[in-house]
């Protein structure tokens, strides 16, 4: 494994693990902010409870699980990709810069928001990373490739022993037909 990546995951993870610990100790102070993306989330998928603060913990807990296991190398790729589900949510309920009246808080969140959406963009790196393995399309790929050309082998092989065979056989018939009808 590169040295870029195993300084890198822990880097890009600590923001998750700390970010998921204060939503899973406080969800209350990140539910209010929370409530204009939760509402119409819940509505559309039924499995997720209907309280605000529960989904935030349950988005809190994802990011410190997500986090620990990407910074740990373990998983990487569905850690990073799990991290990204959690931080659109997030992103879309804690930086709406475009709801701010005032110029600076309206810049402090455009600032925030594009933060993330960097994140964003380091989390989807992270998930197509295969660390310099063959992807497992690729391994597939490749695998049907081998089973094909296999294939072609046989196929060639048998034609090739066929028709001796078949001509031994014929000749074999002819013999044993001169034999009985002497």
């Amino acid at each position: 494994m590169s040295l870029l990546r195993v300084a890198g995951r822990p880097m890009l993870a600590s923001m998750f693990v700390v970010g998921g610990l204060n939503s899973l100790r406080s969800p209350g102070d990140v539910a209010p902010l929370a409530e204009p993306v939760v509402r119409p989330l819940a509505d559309r998928v039924s499995v997720l409870p209907d309280s605000t603060e529960q989904l935030v913990r349950l988005n809190g807990a994802a990011q410190v699980v997500g986090g620990v296991l990407l910074g740990l190398g373990r998983f990487p790729r569905l850690s990073a990709l799990a991290l990204a589900a959690t931080l659109v949510p997030t992103t879309l309920a804690g930086h709406r810069f475009w709801e701010a009246r005032e110029g600076a808080d309206r810049t402090q969140q455009a600032i925030h928001f594009l933060k993330n959406v960097s994140m964003l963009g380091g989390l989807l790196i992270a998930a197509d990373d295969t660390g310099a393995a063959p992807s497992l399309l690729w391994r597939g790929r490749h695998a049907a490739r081998g089973v094909r050309r296999d294939a072609g082998l046989v196929r060639r092989s048998v034609r090739a022993t066929a028709r001796p065979a078949a001509a031994a056989g014929g000749l074999k018939a002819r013999l044993g037909a001169c034999r009985s009808g002497r």
